[in-house]
């Protein structure tokens, strides 16, 4: 049986982390006039850019209820435009417009900064090892 922990448990510690990460990287992307689920749907936009509401709720992993408030937002905005299909009139088709990819690209802008910022002191190595760990943790409780 493996000693007991010295210090706090790892998942509240690793809980802990990932608070802070995300709190930091939402406050990061609001300085760029954004937040997560529109940076989310911004990026998605630009893998397939028409999609339908229903797709972009599968892809950014947001339900469809919250998801209609971030595009009403978002139309509000002039990030995106919505409209129905022609072939399908129960289907709204979701598009990127030039305001929107502009903010993409601030977005953007802003998370590779972010991302540059997360990674100060770690070399590959180091990166590779948190990325293994990570991913083992995930294994660890997925089952």
């Amino acid at each position: 049986m493996p000693p007991p922990p010295a210090g706090p448990p790892l998942g509240l510690r690793l809980a802990n982390t990932a608070k802070a990460v995300s709190q930091a990287f939402d406050e990061a992307l609001a300085a760029a006039g954004g937040s997560r689920p529109s940076w989310l749907v911004l990026m998605s936009l630009k893998t397939r850019p028409l999609a339908s509401q229903r797709e972009l709720a599968a892809a950014v992993g947001i339900q469809g209820a919250t998801l209609t408030q971030h595009l009403n937002s978002m139309e509000s905005d002039g990030l995106v435009t919505r409209r129905r299909d022609p072939a399908n009139r129960r289907v709204h088709l979701v598009e990127l417009t030039e305001q929107g990819e502009r903010a993409f690209h601030r977005m953007r802008e802003a998370a590779v900064t972010f991302d540059r910022r997360l990674r100060t002191g770690l070399d590959r190595d180091d990166v590779t090892q948190l990325e293994l760990l990570l991913d083992r943790l995930r294994a660890n409780v997925n089952g």
